[in-house]
């Protein structure tokens, strides 16, 4: 691989050179040679994945909730059997958008896929300007499943353009800006989490959003042209080199249930967290503007650390950092619930949960595109994120709702999320201690 890269300076490898140089983000190469082409590509590719997550960490996974049992008052349950019709109706529209991007070539067309962006967006803003009308279960159930639709069709479309607009050396990094961007102004603004406030917010964001794409997409400007034609030198992925299909295929199935448990876990705790009066106070709710602030910022540096860390090690590792780190994050919220609010100081706890966040997040980012050919694209990057990110996060939202609904304490749940986290922590390593043993029995080493 290394000589691969050597070969082609201009490929997505270290380029030859010093190790300074072959450790340099391929950034800051075009802005020493005032190539504006790509660089307007990272500003796009970051603009529009920031916004689109934060549109999904406010308005839908925060809004739904307090748009369900504030306005209409449905109980906690029947909100959560909405959002797992969401879930699973945003999942199917993100695999059947990810087989015809494959199957028609057009995953890695980039104008074809602005267009689908400005069909999102342009959908998004219309469901978001009718909340206003959701005023009954039957409407909110419509509206779920409306609003479930572009969800569907943006995942594939809005992920697979990293391979579109980012070299592959710089991916991490950029994935860790989108992470610390969207988390560090959602842990911000707006102080109120009510739906009027989240759609007051995205709203006022994609109203201009479709006129620029609206423009973009009209097949009238040659930058376009020149991003589109990146694709070819940016792509396959990083981990699509040199092995072979079947073991690409197996190890990206590996990590898709790894990652599932990754945002399981995560969204299993979060919400009981969030909304537990006692916590309240050093959380993302917390009614003192310094501890979102110690929030937001810990989220960027998480961010950075995740991007440093994929960038530099094999993703193995990563997800050993995330288990670990939800495993002692929840581990110190059972003490605290147990010793009282003297046993841990209170921004401890969000501190380390924070950058278990951040960490996965970065990774969730740049690992499908880069476990992608442009022939795979659209539908790995729908499985990845349709299947990792969006089924996990609101079944096991729901899963949260309903423990609620059913009186579990606090206590109890988490030692029920810790559990998880701890088993996955020692599964992980254990799995691929035996994979390595296999491997080797298989190449007659253990005869």
């Amino acid at each position: 691989m290394q000589r691969a890269m050597a070969l082609n300076p201009r490929g997505n490898g270290p380029p030859q050179g010093s190790r300074d140089q072959q450790q340099s983000m391929r950034l800051f190469g075009y802005v020493r040679d005032r190539e504006w082409t790509p660089i307007i590509g990272y500003v796009f590719y970051v603009s529009a994945l920031a916004a689109g997550y934060y549109y999904n960490l406010t308005f839908v996974q925060l809004g739904i909730v307090d748009l369900g049992t504030r306005i209409v008052g449905m109980p906690r349950g029947a909100v959560a059997v909405a959002m797992a019709g969401l879930a699973l109706c945003a999942l199917v529209t993100a695999l059947i958008t990810g087989a015809v991007l494959d199957r028609r070539g057009w995953s890695a067309d980039l104008h074809v896929k602005i267009r689908f962006l400005l069909a999102v967006i342009s959908a998004q803003l219309v469901v978001t300007l009718c909340v206003p009308l959701v005023q009954s279960p039957t409407a909110l159930h419509v509206w779920v499943l409306i609003c479930a639709l572009p969800l569907g069709v943006g995942i594939p479309v809005m992920f697979s353009m990293m391979s579109d607009l980012i070299p592959v050396r710089d991916r991490g990094y950029v994935a860790a800006t989108v992470a610390g961007l969207a988390f560090f102004a959602a842990a911000l603004y707006p102080f109120d989490w009510r739906v009027e406030e989240f759609a007051l917010v995205v709203a006022a964001g994609m109203a201009p959003a479709v006129l620029v794409l609206a423009v973009v997409s009209s097949n009238k400007f040659r930058f376009v042209d020149r991003l589109a034609k990146q694709h070819a030198e940016f792509g396959p992925g990083r981990f699509c080199r040199g092995a072979p299909n079947s073991h690409r295929a197996l190890v990206f199935w590996a990590l898709v249930a790894l990652m599932f448990t990754v945002f399981f876990i995560d969204s299993l705790g979060f919400l009981r967290i969030i909304e537990s009066p006692g916590l309240m106070a050093a959380s993302w709710q917390s009614p003192e503007f310094s501890v979102r602030l110690f929030i937001a910022v810990t989220h960027v540096a998480g961010a950075f650390a995740a991007g440093v860390l994929y960038t530099n090690f094999g993703q193995r590792w990563l997800f050993l950092w995330v288990f670990g780190l939800f495993a002692f994050t929840h581990l110190l919220y059972t003490f605290y619930l147990r010793g009282g609010e003297y046993s841990i100081p209170p921004l401890v706890l969000p501190m380390f949960y924070v950058l278990a966040v951040s960490f996965y997040t970065t990774l969730n980012f740049a690992l499908w595109p880069d476990h992608s050919t442009p022939t795979t694209l659209g539908m790995r990057t729908a499985i990845g994120v349709g299947v990792a990110g969006w089924l996990a996060t609101f079944l096991s939202t729901a899963l949260a709702l309903y423990s609620d609904e059913a009186e579990v304490s606090l206590l109890e749940h988490l030692n029920y999320v810790n559990a998880l986290a701890l088993f996955l922590l020692f599964a992980l390593p254990v799995g691929l201690y035996a994979q390595k043993l296999l491997a080797l029995y298989r190449r007659g080493g253990l005869a």
